[in-house]
C-alpha cells in the first residue's frame, strides 16, 4: 500500500464523518470539511454508503480503488472523501465543479456547504460558465424535452409531481434555457455522469438547499480536476479522475493513467517562492492515483528540508 494511502487511513481513524443531513460545512483555509472513515459491516455496498455519507459513487470508489463495489470485505477501513479543496471560482452563490461532481453553496447567512451531484453524460455535457437561478418550483411538473422524447417517444407530454417524476420534489431553474438544478427519483445517479445536462442532487440535499437559495443567486460552473489550496500554512493538492477514468470506474474497468497536464503550473502558481520546498514525488503520485482527496505536500520548513527529515511522510488535512 502506498505510504500516502497508509497515512490517510491512519488519520481518518481520528476524524468523524460530517452529519449526513448538513452537508460538509467546516471551512479551514481553502479546505471545506474533514476526512472521514467507515469500517465496513456485512451487507454494506459502496452505493449505499455513498448516500449515507452524502457522497457520490465515483468519488467514494476513486478514494477506495481496491474496495469491491457490491461486497467490500467486512472490517475494511474505507476512506470517506468528505474534505474538499474549494474550486478556483468566486466564493459566492452556487459553484459547481464538474470534474469532481460536486456543488458548493456559499450561504450568505451561514457556512459554506457542499453536496454531490449528477451531471450530463457524454454527448449531453453540462455547460461551463456563469448563470443565475431564475426560478424556483416546488413539486414541479416535468415536460420531456425533444432530445429525451426522441429517445423515449412513449413518454407522456407531461409527468406530474410524484414518484415517477425525474425532477424530484424541487427544481431551481437556471438562466440557461433547459438546464435545472433539481432532485431525482433515481438517487443512484447522483455522483455520476448520467443526465442530459441537468444537475441532480439527492432528494434530502435539494430539500435543504431549495429554501435557502434565492432567485438571482449567481451560479458558476467550472471543470477543474486539479485543485490546489492552503490550510494552516500548508499547501494541499487534490486531483480527481478524468471523465474517461470516471466512466471506467463506473463500469468496473481498469482505470488507465492520464497525466494532469496543468498540475505543475497550478502548484507552482499557488506555492510561489515555496515551490522548491514541496514534496514533488508525492505530488506526482497524487496526480497518478487521482483519488480526489486533499493531500498536504509542503512546504517543508527550511530546517527540516536540510536533511530531508520532513519528506516522505504523509501529510493530510492540517495535521502530521
Amino acid at each position: 500500500m502506498p505510504l500516502a494511502v497508509r497515512g490517510l487511513i491512519v488519520l481518518a481513524l481520528l476524524l468523524a464523518a460530517v452529519p449526513r443531513s448538513a452537508g460538509t460545512s467546516e471551512l479551514t483555509g481553502d479546505i471545506l470539511g474533514v476526512l472521514g472513515q467507515h469500517t465496513v459491516a456485512a451487507g454494506d455496498t459502496l452505493v449505499d454508503l455513498a448516500r449515507r455519507y452524502d457522497l457520490g459513487f465515483v468519488e467514494l470508489r476513486a478514494a477506495n480503488p481496491k474496495a469491491d463495489t457490491w461486497a467490500p470485505a467486512a472490517g475494511t477501513q474505507l476512506v470517506l472523501p468528505t474534505a474538499h479543496l474549494l474550486p478556483e471560482a468566486p466564493r459566492q452563490g452556487i459553484v459547481i465543479n464538474l470534474a469532481e461532481l460536486r456543488l458548493y453553496y456559499f450561504d450568505p447567512a451561514g457556512p459554506a456547504v457542499t453536496f454531490p451531484i449528477g451531471i450530463g453524460g457524454e454527448g449531453w455535457e453540462t455547460p461551463v460558465g456563469q448563470t443565475r437561478v431564475v426560478g424556483k418550483r416546488e413539486r414541479p411538473t416535468w415536460t420531456p424535452p425533444p432530445s429525451i422524447r426522441a429517445e423515449r417517444p412513449y413518454l407522456p407530454a407531461q409527468i406530474p409531481p410524484g414518484p415517477n417524476n425525474p425532477l424530484g420534489a424541487f427544481a431551481l431553474d437556471l438562466g440557461w434555457p433547459g438546464y435545472l438544478l433539481h432532485g431525482t427519483n433515481t438517487p443512484d445517479g447522483v455522483g455520476r455522469r448520467v443526465s442530459h445536462g441537468c444537475i441532480r442532487l439527492y432528494p434530502e440535499d435539494i430539500a435543504w438547499l431549495f429554501p435557502r437559495v434565492a432567485v438571482g443567486t449567481p451560479v458558476t460552473v467550472v471543470d477543474q480536476p486539479v485543485k490546489v489550496g492552503w490550510s494552516d500554512g500548508a499547501l494541499y493538492v487534490e486531483v480527481h479522475p478524468t471523465q474517461v477514468q470516471a466512466d471506467a470506474i463506473e463500469a468496473g474497468e481498469v482505470v488507465k493513467p492520464d497525466p494532469a497536464t496543468d498540475l505543475d503550473w497550478r502548484v507552482q502558481r499557488a506555492a510561489g517562492a515555496a515551490a522548491g520546498r514541496l514534496d514533488w514525488p508525492l505530488i506526482r503520485r497524487i496526480a497518478e492515483e487521482r483519488r480526489g482527496v486533499p493531500v498536504r505536500v509542503g512546504p517543508t520548513p527550511p530546517a527540516a528540508a536540510a536533511d530531508g527529515s520532513d519528506f516522505g511522510r504523509p501529510r493530510y488535512l492540517r495535521s502530521d
